[in-house]
């Protein structure tokens, strides 16, 4: 049986405004995560970022059990 993790990030993310300066935005995302612990939730987080090459900074903020139980997808209606 599968166990979700919902796991806060804060992304630090360059942008320059209408003025042509440079401001860092921060920006909270949350992913959903199939894991076995909260260790292994944040684990995979920051293997994800490592892997597609995200050159911003960020941090992950909370890694908490979710209460979804399942997820369905189109794949599972075949």
């Amino acid at each position: 049986m599968s166990k979700y993790f919902e796991v806060l990030v804060e992304l630090k993310i360059e942008s320059e405004n209408s003025k042509g300066y440079s401001k860092i935005k921060k920006v909270k995302e949350t992913y959903l995560v199939d894991a076995m612990s909260v260790t292994e939730a944040e684990a995979r987080v920051v293997e994800s970022f490592t892997k597609s090459g995200f050159s911003q900074h960020y941090s992950v903020l909370q890694a908490k059990g979710s209460k979804i139980i399942d997820v369905i997808t189109p794949e599972d209606n075949k």
